[in-house]
């Protein structure tokens, strides 16, 4: 006969503990931090404003009831909709993560930490509002900056040891996480209330990967971190009533998160929280590809200029080998029908033929028009990817976190060209010099896919401030994008 259970009801767990003192406590000193923030904030605002381009995406925008007027509800960029903080995080998380093109985090688990600006900013920006019409002092854009930098270290951290993908569940569960903890410290929940609220992100139904994999990859990855975000908005406002958490909800037997979810193993942890990721994270900077194949792709346009100088065309190419690491293979080594744009930009030899053929590679590029050329198929079917178990070792090394690929073209005659191997991204740290100049330019372009010359000046004048960006109350700053 079993003994009973107690129900004497436990200190919560020590991951819960440890991210909610973290939240609340930890001064954020690091100027490296800030100026990265800066720039992952006017990134990410500029893949939105982007999506807003494709009709896929803003079918999805809005009030949830059209026609619902929220006073003093939070704004959305590039838009004219003024919501609540739940349906705002929404959409602006599904605006900025639509074209696979923000900012990643690679590790054990991947993913893409400035998908929590969703909650983060449309709280703060509906917190601030509310603050002005009440004759309180508003937020400011030094806050959400923290806030970014919160997240980001929360949802990196986590990853850097345990892998959720290989469990079956999304990678948008810890930007649920993230933002439950940070858009809590901005609506001013206690300590204790904060730890219900993260018990509840945890404690929450939380996606499955199907929408990213073959036969079922789909666009609900594309909206997937708005859906999160905005969960996490919902349970930190359930918290502030007062609503119980759950303290054991990691570590309970039988029904607790590692049993049920993670196969009994408790979670592992690399370093403590500070500002690692933020000041580590990765750019996409040049192309809307997934990360895993951001190198690969500079490798194919590389490639691409040197076939006519070989007086060689892609009809000419016999075999493509890619040496990879084993991430890019389990993620988007994929044969076979592509179906849609959100199956496309998850395929490697996709993103490699595209640029080989057209010697770009946009966003457009995934769509059917594009993709109907049957010389992308043709090549698609003579490419081989082989893991490299350097590269493995490189990708998961803290002091290098290369996502490296290699591409070798052989030719019908027998000759082939010289491996062009790219070992770090564009948008990797160690190539923060040349490419922020690139990232800038990207938000400059973005910027004038929505808006007139003088309102894409007022947008630049603060964005690329740093001191004065920090100083503007959110309100103001998120009304210089309002349509």
């Amino acid at each position: 006969m079993s003994a009973p259970i107690s129900n004497v009801r436990p200190d919560p767990d020590p991951v819960l503990v440890d991210i909610v003192d973290y939240v609340l406590d930890f001064p954020i000193d690091s100027m490296l931090a800030l100026e990265t923030a800066r720039h992952c904030l006017i990134d990410t605002l500029g893949c939105g404003l982007e999506a807003l381009s494709y009709p896929a995406c803003t079918k999805l925008l809005g009030p949830i009831v059209p026609g619902t007027i929220v006073p003093n509800g939070a704004k959305v960029p590039g838009t004219s909709f003024q919501l609540d903080p739940i349906q705002a995080a929404f959409n602006i998380g599904a605006m900025i993560r639509w074209l696979d093109f923000n900012d990643t985090w690679l590790a054990a688990e991947w993913g893409h930490p400035s998908d929590n600006l969703g909650g983060i900013l449309a709280t703060a920006d509906w917190l601030s509002r509310t603050a002005i019409a009440a004759g309180k002092t508003p937020l400011t854009m030094k806050d959400v900056l923290i806030a970014m930098i919160k997240a980001h270290e929360i949802q990196g951290c986590i990853a850097l040891e345990n892998s959720f993908n290989k469990v079956g569940l999304d990678h948008v569960l810890l930007v649920k996480l993230a933002s439950t903890a940070v858009v809590g410290q901005l609506l001013g929940l206690t300590r204790d209330e904060l730890i219900n609220a993260v018990s509840q992100a945890f404690v929450d139904g939380h996606a499955l990967r199907t929408y990213r994999h073959a036969p079922n990859t789909g666009s609900r990855k594309s909206w997937a971190a708005g859906d999160a975000t905005s969960r996490a908005v919902r349970l930190a406002l359930i918290s502030k009533t007062g609503e119980m958490g759950y303290p054991s909800v990691l570590s309970a037997p039988t029904w607790g998160f590692y049993d049920v979810l993670f196969k009994g193993k408790p979670f592992q942890f690399q370093r403590p929280y500070g500002s690692y990721v933020m000041e580590n994270v990765l750019f996409k900077i040049s192309f809307p590809a997934e990360f895993h194949a951001q190198t690969a792709v500079e490798a194919a346009m590389k490639l691409h200029a040197q076939l006519p100088a070989r007086g060689k065309r892609v009809e000419d190419i016999k075999k493509i080998t890619i040496r990879t690491h084993e991430a890019a293979i389990r993620i988007i080594d994929k044969k076979g029908p592509l179906n849609n744009p959100a199956d496309r930009d998850h395929c490697i030899q996709y993103m490699i033929a595209v640029p080989l053929i057209h010697g770009r590679l946009t966003a457009a590029d995934y769509e059917d028009s594009i993709a109907q050329d049957t010389r992308i198929d043709v090549l698609r079917a003579k490419m081989a990817c082989v893991e490299d178990a350097q590269f493995t070792k490189d990708y998961h090394d803290p002091e290098k976190r290369s996502i490296a690929n290699a591409l070798t073209v052989e030719f019908n005659d027998g000759s082939k060209l010289d491996e062009v191997a790219v070992e770090y991204p564009i948008g990797h740290k160690r190539r923060r010099e040349d490419g922020i100049p690139l990232l800038v330019e990207k938000f400059r372009t973005n910027l004038a896919r929505r808006f007139p010359v003088r309102q894409q000046l007022a947008i630049l004048d603060v964005s690329l401030d740093q001191a004065r960006l920090e100083a503007m109350p959110v309100n103001e700053y998120v009304d210089l994008y309002v349509i």
